[in-house]
């Protein structure tokens, strides 16, 4: 949970930068930016999430010599998509931020911003998978330790580009890069140490066909699963955006409690990865429906505790955020609806982590489509209520998620441990 806290910080230390300027066009320049590299990376999520459950499957039934494979195949892969994605910046940039439909100010800002941090894109995604190694091996302090380094240079490299050397916009771009950069630096250091002494993997095991066959399949449909929620979002910040500057930077300072709760519940998803893996690749039943017992009901105390937390503190926490008073007049309007999302977010980041633990990716990519249609539902029903409206929806798709996620679960549980081995996906 401390490790996937860190994990927004970027983005939030960012905002609060800038939002120290005054200056909400700039605030909703990095805003739309930070949506973007948020939507953009975490389309690649997969890299993180399959390399949690194939770790910890491969943890549980005692293959130590796929462990180390599997690291080097999720770099490899992590390289040529970031890779592509520089080459492919022009198109993205143009095709992302006409998206949002931002006013012309809001798009140059956010422009600037993504043409500097889309040449972190190669580490940002490398580091998804030396952090989905570590959690796999429930080494989560040694990943807390890369997330804290990250995010620790990002926080003074903000602060100096940004409000001791005025560069603006494109210093915390900068900054974002230099310490994602120095994390994934840190993070080979770490697994160097771990596999040291170690024989080399033989090529026959790093390019094992039903392996490789498996992981292409089960990242492919994480990756559908993962656009289809990131549909919502944009969705939701696009609407924002058409909603005037105002409303984008209100949107853009409560999004930070949303990525804070998000990432803080998804430590139980990753909790649940780790431990539903392990105990899916020993075969273990039981220890796999006690996992789930034990991350449901300690999420649900956390989501408690979370709430609390933002219902105390919101309004303080917005005044650090902006120093726009319309933006933070607009801010507390919609408060209620972050202070409510933690008790119904739980359970959608529980149970996806334990989808994504027994590998179950393909009924987790139609459970999330079809959340994603009640979503779209629930806002064209309560459209005439604005900005209100938009943010009912958002918390119905919260709720679609869990419950549907839910309702499954018995019946693939049963499925799942009448075989004798893991099904391989076509």
């Amino acid at each position: 949970m401390v490790a996937n806290l860190t994990t927004p910080l970027i983005g939030i230390v960012s905002t609060i930068a800038i939002g120290r300027l005054g200056d909400a066009t700039l605030l909703g320049g990095v805003a739309i930016a930070s949506v973007i590299f948020d939507c953009l990376f975490w389309l690649f999520a997969f890299l993180r999430m399959s390399t949690v459950a194939f770790t910890a499957q491969a943890l549980g039934a005692g293959e130590t010599l796929e462990l180390r494979a599997l690291f080097v195949r999720g770099l490899v892969v992590a390289a040529l998509i970031g890779a592509a994605l520089i080459a492919l910046q022009i198109p993205l940039a143009a095709i992302m931020l006409g998206a949002m439909g931002g006013s012309e100010g809001v798009t140059r800002a956010a422009r600037t911003y993504f043409i500097i941090r889309i040449w972190s894109a190669p580490v940002a995604l490398a580091n998804y998978v030396v952090l989905g190694w570590l959690i796999g091996q429930a080494r989560a302090r040694l990943a807390l330790a890369v997330q804290i380094a990250i995010n620790l240079i990002n926080m003074a490299g903000t602060v100096l580009l940004v409000l001791v050397a005025n560069a603006g916009i494109s210093g915390a771009a900068i900054a974002a890069l230099i310490a994602e950069a120095f994390g994934l630096l840190l993070g080979l250091l770490i697994a160097r140490r771990l596999t040291s002494g170690q024989p080399a993997i033989p090529r026959a095991t790093l390019l094992d066909r039903d392996k490789l066959i498996r992981m292409l399949g089960v990242n492919r449909d994480i990756m559908i699963r993962t656009a289809s929620l990131i549909t919502v979002f944009l969705f939701f910040t696009a609407q924002g955006a058409r909603a005037g500057d105002v409303t984008l930077a209100a949107n853009a300072v409560l999004n930070n409690f949303l990525l804070v709760s998000a990432f803080f519940l998804d430590g139980l998803a990753n909790a649940a990865e780790q431990l539903c893996g392990r105990a899916y690749g020993a075969r273990d039943r039981p220890a796999f429906s006690g996992a789930v017992r034990r991350v449901m009901s300690w999420g649900f105390g956390f989501a408690l505790a979370v709430t609390a937390i933002f219902a105390l503190f919101g309004p303080g926490l917005i005044d650090l955020m902006t120093a726009s008073a319309d933006v933070r007049h607009g801010a507390r309007d919609y408060l209620p609806f972050v202070v409510a999302s933690p008790l119904l977010a739980v359970f959608a980041f529980g149970f996806d982590g334990v989808y994504i633990g027994a590998t179950w990716a393909r009924e987790m990519r139609n459970l999330m489509m079809l959340s994603l249609l009640i979503f779209l539902a629930a806002w064209l029903g309560l459209r005439s209520f604005g900005n209100a409206g938009l943010w009912a929806a958002f918390l119905v798709h919260y709720a679609a998620r869990g419950g549907l996620q839910a309702l499954r679960y018995p019946a693939m549980l049963r499925a799942s441990f009448r075989q004798p081995k893991v099904p391989a996906e076509p």
